[in-house]
């Protein structure tokens, strides 16, 4: 078989792969080319082009790849079938509270169902055009530049090394002393709680965590069979006169917390608190595991007065966690874990039991921009869009009739009161194509709640603002 006719430019400006690859596309695309057709040799067609035979090789295999070419040993390419791979399946209606239970199952399965961002109120994330793609694709770029030795061989125990440097500098920022080999990287924050939890636990033991908190905990942590006991969050951390009481009947082996931007409720440690938070845990030998996730969108303490533990504590009875999700990516799936040396080689070790170890490939990326000083101007600007919006969509949900329980100063969440069961509005929202946040979700329990997390990054949508104004009537 001749090549198809078409014309390759050297000046187009796109490469000749590329454009062969369109040009083929198309054709098939056009039924120009039939199913089951034998394409030309790899030499006939580079002759007939005037390209090399590299060129062609790439463009058939990247043909082979998008599925519009099979490739048979032996006999050469041939044309696909592509009316299967085409056919759409049918529309799935999205599942309401009547078809599947809304729990936190529910909400993380509806939170990765790829919705536009701005449709998803409801998210833990900021929207893509919040973020610096650029920051993370150059990074990936010069990583990308290094000897391939480097890129295929398995990561380290701990994690790379020099990110571990680098997150050293950073934690001496806040005043916690924490040598590289205190430092363990994990797949997120979300590992790093996992991590920690099947260290110190087993079956029947109890965890307390804030009330309300970060729901992905509770499934999880329900999995290898831990009780899960809230403590009532304040506007300024634990009610820790609850703390002490509950520490003294369920003995627990865990308090997980948010020092800092807690979610959902966007508030802070006070110092007071702090010092009370690490005299229970003394007093009944309980571990307190700092999540502070949400660390670099916190303006200081100028701004808003807050606390770490860890930097009163210095990782002895405190293990503190943090993470670049919220700030760089949600797929650049990089945390890390600060304890005492002692500890770090014991959760390395699980760590490599389970899955050996992390993506060097993403801490590579995270410590180019950290070290070069891209970071710092990037959550920079983040923090200034959040206060942009923050004032106005508070004043406009309490126009609406709901309230907002802390107006805090900094942080992308808001936690209201609606006087309505959330999670029926929910449902209403997502018939609609919207994804809200109840309350029910974010405790313990369980229980029905009229509360609700909004993310204000999340909130541009005249649509979101349409629909909460005819639910709240």
């Amino acid at each position: 078989m001749k090549s198809p006719a078409f014309y390759i430019s050297r000046e187009s400006g796109g490469s000749l792969v590329e454009q062969i690859v369109q040009a083929v596309a198309s054709r098939i695309d056009d039924k120009l080319l039939r199913t089951g057709a034998r394409m030309p040799s790899i030499r006939q067609f580079a002759d007939e082009q005037g390209v090399s035979r590299f060129t062609v090789v790439e463009a058939y295999d990247r043909l082979v790849a998008k599925g519009y070419l099979e490739s048979r040993r032996g006999a050469g390419f041939f044309v696909r079938e592509r009316a299967s791979m085409l056919s759409q399946p049918a529309p799935v209606k999205p599942q309401t509270a009547d078809t599947q239970q809304m729990d936190v199952v529910w909400l993380v399965r509806n939170m990765l169902r790829q919705m536009p961002p701005h449709k998803m109120p409801g998210s833990g994330v900021l929207p893509h055009d919040w973020l610096d793609g650029d920051l993370v694709a150059n990074g990936l770029r010069a990583i990308s530049r290094l000897n391939q030795n480097l890129l295929l061989h398995y990561g380290t125990q701990q994690g790379f090394l020099p990110l571990r440097q680098q997150l050293q500098l950073k934690l001496a920022e806040l005043e916690i002393a924490a040598a590289p080999e205190q430092i363990l990287t994990t797949s997120g924050v979300t590992q790093a709680l996992d991590l920690v939890a099947r260290e110190f636990t087993h079956p029947g033991d109890t965890i307390f965590v804030d009330d309300p908190a970060w729901f992905l905990m509770f499934g999880s942590f329900a999995i290898f069979g831990t009780k899960v006991i809230g403590i009532p969050r304040l506007h300024d951390g634990p009610d820790v006169n609850k703390l002490a009481e509950l520490a003294a009947i369920h003995k627990p082996k865990l308090y997980i917390t948010n020092s800092v931007l807690h979610n959902p409720t966007s508030t802070s440690l006070s110092a007071a608190k702090a010092f009370q938070i690490l005299k229970t845990a003394e007093q009944f030998n309980f571990l307190v595991v700092e999540d502070d996730v949400y660390c670099d969108l916190h303006p200081g303490s100028a701004v808003q007065s807050a606390t770490r533990i860890a930097t009163l504590d210095q990782l002895n009875r405190v293990i503190y966690l943090g993470g670049f999700s919220k700030t760089l990516a949600a797929n650049l799936r990089v945390g890390f874990i600060a304890t005492s040396p002692e500890l770090a080689i014991r959760l390395a070790d699980r760590k490599m039991l389970s899955t050996l170890t992390t993506t060097e490939i993403s801490e590579r990326v995270v410590y180019k921009i950290l070290s070069e000083g891209h970071y710092r101007k990037h959550v920079d600007r983040i923090r200034v869009r959040l206060d942009s919006v923050r004032d106005g969509i508070c004043k406009r949900i309490e126009s609406l009739g709901m309230k907002v329980d802390y107006r805090t100063p900094a942080g992308m969440f808001l936690w209201t009161e609606t006087g309505t069961d959330t999670n029926k509005l929910t449902e209403q929202a997502l018939e609609q194509g919207y994804l809200l946040s109840p309350g029910s979700l974010f405790s313990p329990n369980q229980l029905p709640s009229t509360r609700m997390r909004i993310n204000i990054a999340s909130m541009s949508d005249p649509g979101v603002w349409d629909f909460l104004e005819r639910a709240m009537r």
